[in-house]
């Protein structure tokens, strides 16, 4: 049977960056030596900094019975349930302490390293391959968020993965040529027809092939809803491509030193994947329809403004890197240089840098798209169009390798310095809400029928993670405007009409905190202080990164 070029390509070395075959005979040591330092990276101080709000919630809502949290996700979240799921059985094996529920999320993220490797070398050489792998070992943002028991890793590497399927069918004109499932058939018909005529499961390449594209994308969308748009930006490129119906460039030898040759499948192939995908995804889509009428409805996300925007952009490449630091327009000149030196090598494969600019910049505009109506852009949503600039980036260092090497060492160096001062910030500069430090000093300073009220309801749960393990003695906990969930929301706001509410659970009581966080958005015209300061006195206040507590007691005057 006949065998792509990038088939030939992962079968034997490939001199796309050097005349010698010596970085692809070192490639899987050096691949390793990255994975372990990428790992290190996100182990490094794990459970140094505290749970946050989202963390916390993540925790709770794993602890809860496998159908309660399918229950829940529709009534009070905004996500799909495959990390919760994971998380639920991660939990159940190794405890929710904030060192082992954090793991997952550094595990997945050391698992991208080797799948963006894979992907680099099927669309620029294992040298490519290799230096795009570089640049995600040490990226801030990706090592910021292998750190938080939250979903944005898995959707990284569930990305990285659907990608590598769908480089893989691009790279193999099989693809276009044989019908989705021959291979397959033939496969099985050969097992049943007797040993001696057996295929090796090679022979089935592109099917398998596109079964991983169908598989990763569907969990791609299962682990994030606005993943939706990773999988329309595929869809726009794809069928652009075929649209063209032409080859971009003439075949080219293994040996060249140019990228492979990408060739669109067929149309027949690609919509039979898609309505696979859909058919998987299918499950998930009246939760996904009862999430988006509550997005809709309601959410927390501001309009994004240019600020924003640039901000966002600006953590999705060096999350982290001091603003103010004269460090910052070299460290972007930086990025934005190899990019677009990346474009320019790539530039007599058209398709190779339009894939990639597809992939980075239409899940961006879609998000922005949808925040005409409701605002949903938010940086870690898009950590996944990082990937295709990191390829991009990795083109750009190849390009200057391959005009005078010191000037590929250079830009490696520079990439690993901006992303080292941008790790060091994060690692001693970077602090999340203070649930811990607050729980301790309330387990201190509380007494034996003490109230606690809590203004934005849902930060119970990351005060409760500290709190019961504090030694305390018992308090009365409530939510205003209501307690935990009683509405059905997560974010409950406070009004004047539930002012009434309030100084009834405070009558008679002679010491009140309160746990003031998240008001912004809960309390943003200050109702609960100015009730509770009416008719108690404001005895104590401890500010905390994140949130204020405050003890009210003694009638005032």
């Amino acid at each position: 049977m006949s065998q792509s070029i990038a088939d030939r390509r992962e079968a034997a070395p490939t001199a796309a960056f050097s005349p010698s075959q010596k970085v692809d005979r070192l490639a899987p040591y050096i691949l390793l030596a990255l994975t372990l330092l990428g790992g290190a990276r996100r182990v490094l101080a794990l459970d140094s900094k505290g749970l946050w709000l989202d963390e916390a919630f993540s925790i709770w809502l794993a602890r809860q019975p496998l159908p309660d949290v399918y229950g829940w996700l529709l009534k009070i979240d905004q996500h799909p349930p495959l990390y919760y799921t994971l998380l639920h059985v991660w939990m159940a094996a190794l405890g929710d302490s904030v060192g082992a529920v954090r793991l997952l999320s550094a595990l997945f993220g050391v698992a991208t390293i080797p799948v963006i490797f894979l992907l680099g070398r099927r669309l620029l050489g294992a040298p490519g391959g290799l230096i795009a792998a570089a640049i995600l070992t040490v990226a801030p943002f990706h090592v910021r968020f292998a750190q938080e028991t939250r979903m944005y890793t898995l959707l990284a590497f569930n990305a990285a993965c659907a990608l590598y399927f769908l480089a893989r069918l691009l790279t193999d004109p099989r693809a276009g040529s044989e019908p989705l499932g021959a291979q397959i058939v033939r496969w099985f018909g050969a097992r049943r027809a007797g040993t001696e005529r057996r295929l090796p499961l090679s022979t089935a390449a592109t099917d398998l092939s596109w079964l991983g594209l169908i598989i990763f994308t569907v969990a791609t969308m299962l682990t994030h809803n606005t993943a939706i748009l990773f999988t329309l930006s595929m869809n726009l490129f794809v069928f652009g491509f075929i649209a063209w119906q032409q080859r971009i460039d003439a075949p080219v030898p293994a040996t060249a030193a140019y990228p492979a040759q990408l060739t669109p499948p067929s149309a027949h192939n690609w919509l039979a994947a898609q309505a696979g995908i859909l058919l998987l995804w299918s499950i998930w889509l009246p939760g996904f329809v009862v999430q988006a009428r509550g997005v809709d409805a309601e959410f927390w996300i501001q309009k994004p403004t240019l600020t924003t925007i640039a901000t966002a952009v600006g953590n999705l490449f060096s999350a982290h890197l001091p603003i103010q630091s004269a460090f910052i327009i070299p460290a972007f000149a930086v990025f934005a240089g190899l990019s677009a030196l990346g474009l320019y090598y790539l530039r007599r494969h058209p398709a190779l840098p339009l894939l990639l600019l597809t992939l980075f910049a239409a899940p961006i505009l879609g998000e922005l798209l949808v925040s005409l109506r409701r605002p949903i852009f938010y940086d870690r949503t898009l950590i996944y169009v990082t990937l295709p600039v990191y390829l991009l980036m990795a083109a750009g260092v190849q390009q200057l390798g391959r005009a005078w090497r010191p000037a590929m060492w250079a830009a490696l160096i520079a990439v690993a310095a901006i992303s080292g001062v941008s790790l060091h910030q994060y690692y001693t500069n970077f602090e999340k809400e203070q649930w811990r430090e607050a729980a301790a000093y309330l387990a201190e300073q509380a007494q034996a029928g003490d109230l606690l009220i809590f203004n934005a309801t849902w930060v119970q749960i990351p005060f409760d993670y500290y709190f019961r393990d504090a030694n305390a003695p018992p308090v009365e906990e409530r939510g205003a405007p209501v307690d935990l969930f009683d509405r059905g929301l997560l974010e409950p706001k406070m009004t004047r009409a539930d002012a009434p509410r309030l100084r009834e659970l405070i009558q008679e009581r002679e010491r009140v905190w309160l746990i003031y966080s998240h008001n912004w958005y809960t309390d943003p015209e200050s109702i609960v202080p100015d009730v509770l300061g009416a008719d108690l006195k404001l005895l104590e206040e401890r500010p905390f990164v994140g949130l204020d507590v405050r003890l009210y007691g003694d009638a005032a005057p």
